[in-house]
């Protein structure tokens, strides 16, 4: 999977029952294209949310049943039908990449915090709906989960967001760490910035582990899906804190050779 929000998240794994296959990728791909429209390439804001707003034109017609405009919108109004997806969760993500667009700075952890609530919940919400297992518990497991994986993304990606003009950093947890943006902007680990990314890892890892029991709540190849996913997060933070912090020069990601330790581990759990 290619870096950016997603890279954490799953796309129609070996692990997922075979006819759940599509309907994830579909998704996958209406998220991972809106949120392309807010990182990639080289166009003025403006066109970046006009490209985001055809997507929630094509959310409206899916509502009042005029035909998609868009192939992918004829794929994904079937799927939507089907599984009787929640239109709201698709226009949460537009929101949340419109937002990526205009916005580079957080005050505090509630201004990220929600953020994630519309950048990352919706698709294990989507996922849980496909499943037929949207329970008030499953929901809220789903969101700790995607909502850490959201922010071991940020963590991993600090030097990457940097170049995009974004600091998902809290403002004002930086400035009791007495973090600043200079420091960021050059790569700099000394003074109390393995203080602050120690604890931001703790409370990401608080958070997943709070919403692992999902992973044996969901029978079969899905609560294994849900639990290598949970494993994979867990593995990115145990890197991060094997170098202290310093995801300049060493950019914590997933390697092949992680994966048979994850899947033993998710087995185990």
């Amino acid at each position: 999977m290619s870096a950016g929000h997603y890279e954490n998240f799953p796309v129609a794994s070996v692990l997922l029952p075979a006819p759940m296959r599509h309907p994830v990728s579909v998704i996958y791909r209406f998220a991972r294209s809106a949120d392309d429209f807010a990182d990639e390439g080289n166009l003025p804001a403006a066109e970046r949310l006009a490209q985001l707003d055809d997507y929630r034109q094509e959310v409206a017609r899916m509502e009042t049943g005029a035909p998609p405009r868009q192939p992918l919108f004829t794929e994904l109004g079937k799927i939507v039908n089907q599984y009787q997806l929640p239109l709201q969760l698709f226009r949460d993500l537009l929101d949340a990449f419109a937002q990526d667009v205009v916005k580079g700075r957080y005050a505090d952890f509630a201004e990220v915090m929600d953020y994630c609530r519309r950048s990352a919940n919706p698709v294990g919400r989507l996922l849980l709906h496909l499943f037929r297992a949207a329970t008030a518990q499953n929901l809220k497991r789903s969101d700790d989960i995607c909502t850490s994986l959201q922010l071991i993304n940020f963590w991993q990606d600090v030097e990457i967001d940097w170049r995009k003009n974004r600091i998902y950093l809290p403002q004002d947890e930086m400035q009791r760490y007495g973090v600043t943006e200079r420091q960021i902007a050059a790569g700099d680990v000394s003074g109390q910035w393995k203080a602050l990314m120690r604890f931001q890892v703790e409370r990401a890892r608080a958070m997943i582990k709070s919403g692992s029991p999902l992973g044996r709540a969901l029978p079969g190849r899905v609560g294994l899906e849900i639990r290598t996913i949970v494993q994979g997060g867990l593995r990115i933070l145990e890197k991060i804190d094997k170098v202290e912090g310093d995801v300049y020069r060493h950019r914590p990601a997933l390697r092949t050779w992680d994966w048979p330790l994850i899947l033993t581990r998710a087995l185990a759990k």
